[in-house]
């Protein structure tokens, strides 16, 4: 009997894992059928969503009380769409102010229907309690960072199983290159509200940096739909960075003297290339004041996977200009000891991360259908081997 996959993704990283599951999960059992929620990656590899990704794909408190009754109609139309279809198991990915919603109305009208949760919310930094409730509706997590397995353990979580990051799969493209021509990397962010944000400031940072040495070359990666907020929060800057292409983003992250970053994603990428960073990150008054509700020792993932803060990070009224300067200032020198020291981290960094191998797809995949084909199992799903 063909089996059936049913995945629900909330936004475009979640899009991008989806796709590369799908992918795995066809070559593993080219029979299988798939249903669910996703964008344009997904759509690629044959999903035909229930609805358009941009109905889902809202972040900030604002944006997210704006679209609310859109956002409880989407959550009460995937359930529904998934209890109709029965299918083998669910996956829902990342996202989980809306995937973990649908989980629970599923689990209570389909308790035999295994669910895997593809990314642990972040419950070793941020309301812990999650990972105690997620054993109600989540039968396993698969993670993209090491040290999750251990944090859902500790907390009373689901089993979580480490799977390995995506961009282990991309690790070619970062390999560390030559630094042939030294340049300072900028990344102010990938959402509008980042940029508008940390851009000044990080404007201001350039400036200091300028006066001592005033043939420092500057360049800026931008996404194609980010290139008109980015210019006009360039307005003010010292000097007209270089603003790179998707397509040299990559090759710039192997090649840069050193980078300044705001938290996320980024940070991995500049780790796994080689390139040292000073890492800051700002929100709005309100938001701010969540911060002290944080349990994570760092904001910077490769300094939480390595288990070692080397990498200086800036928080909210800590982030000046002065001092995201004098952290970046050594890391300019070739051979500086803060600089030493980032780059043997980052060494450590990449060993844990290959832990899992380096085919994350393949092994998420695999316990996919393990529990698509054997059922949720015994103790929530915890006496299945994990592939």
């Amino acid at each position: 009997m063909t089996q059936r996959i049913f995945l629900i993704a909330g936004e475009a990283s979640g899009d991008a894992l989806g796709a590369a599951l799908m992918r795995a999960l066809r070559k593993a059992r080219p029979s299988l059928q798939f249903a669910g929620v996703g964008g344009e990656a997904m759509a690629g590899e044959g999903l035909s969503s229930l609805f358009p990704l941009t109905d889902i794909a809202v972040m900030g408190l604002a944006p997210v009380l704006a679209r609310l009754p859109k956002l409880v109609a989407r959550i009460n139309e995937t359930a529904r769409a998934v209890i109709a279809a029965k299918p083998d198991c669910l996956v829902i990915i990342d996202s989980p102010d809306f995937t973990h919603r649908v989980a629970r109305k599923v689990r209570r009208a389909l308790p035999d229907v295994p669910i895997v949760d593809y990314v642990s919310p972040t419950v070793w930094a941020w309301r812990p309690g999650r990972a105690r409730r997620m054993r109600a509706y989540v039968d396993c997590v698969l993670a993209l960072l090491p040290f999750e397995p251990e944090a859902h353990e500790r907390l009373g979580g689901p089993r979580c199983v480490y799977v390995g990051h995506p961009l282990v799969e991309r690790l070619d493209d970062l390999r560390p290159a030559p630094r042939r021509r030294p340049f300072l990397l900028v990344l102010p962010g990938s959402r509008r509200t980042e940029i508008r944000r940390m851009t000044p400031l990080y404007g201001a940072v350039v400036a200091r940096l300028l006066r001592e040495r005033p043939d420092l070359d500057v360049a800026i990666p931008v996404a194609p739909h980010m290139e008109a907020t980015l210019r006009a929060a360039l307005k003010g800057w010292p000097v007209a960075p270089r603003l790179l292409s998707q397509a040299e983003k990559f090759p710039a992250f192997r090649q840069a003297r050193a980078a300044l970053a705001t938290s996320g994603v980024a940070t991995l990428e500049l780790a796994l290339a080689g390139a040292p960073m000073v890492v800051a990150y700002k929100v709005s008054g309100p938001e701010s004041l969540l911060r002290f509700m944080v349990r994570a020792p760092s904001i910077v993932l490769p300094n939480l996977i390595a288990g070692e803060k080397t990498i200086p990070e800036f928080i909210q009224e800590a982030a000046t200009p002065q001092a995201l300067a004098e952290a970046l200032r050594p890391l300019l020198e070739e051979k500086s000891a803060p600089r030493a020291a980032q780059l043997a981290a980052f060494a450590r960094m990449r060993a844990r991360l290959l832990g899992a191998g380096r085919h994350p797809s393949a092994r998420a995949a695999a316990i996919v259908l393990d529990y698509a084909t054997k059922g949720r199992g015994r103790e929530n799903g915890r006496s299945l081997d994990p592939a």
